[in-house]
């Protein structure tokens, strides 16, 4: 009798350790494809950004020389430009935290929750 609870214990735990490896290899399996899925959003996202840098300088370039050429001066459309970026840059550096921090944050607690 006490052969059979030894065999009936061993069984049981057999099959929990058989259940702890399936589900850590679901766990794994899952993990897997989502980090490859979020692999492809980054550099799918990294392209498009490359793209668009790319139209962004040409189009900044072609702005400064018709600023310049109506101006009369082509040092000025390029001044011009180069003070803008520089509005730019103080206004997103004093509001970095609300429109770059904040939503980098909560599209990571999206993605990981």
């Amino acid at each position: 009798m006490e052969k059979a609870f030894a065999q009936v214990e061993e069984l049981a735990e057999t099959v929990k350790e058989y259940v702890n490896t399936r589900i850590e290899a679901a766990k794994l399996n899952t993990a897997e494809k989502k980090l490859g899925y979020y692999c492809y959003l980054v550099i799918a996202g990294l392209i498009v950004a490359a793209i668009f840098m790319f139209f962004l300088v040409f189009g900044f370039i072609v702005l400064a020389l018709g600023l310049g050429d109506w101006l009369g001066k082509p040092w000025a459309g390029f001044l011009i430009v180069a003070f803008l970026f520089l509005l730019v840059a103080i206004i997103i550096w004093f509001a970095r935290v609300k429109i770059i921090q904040l939503p980098v944050m909560n599209a990571l607690i999206k993605l990981f929750f």
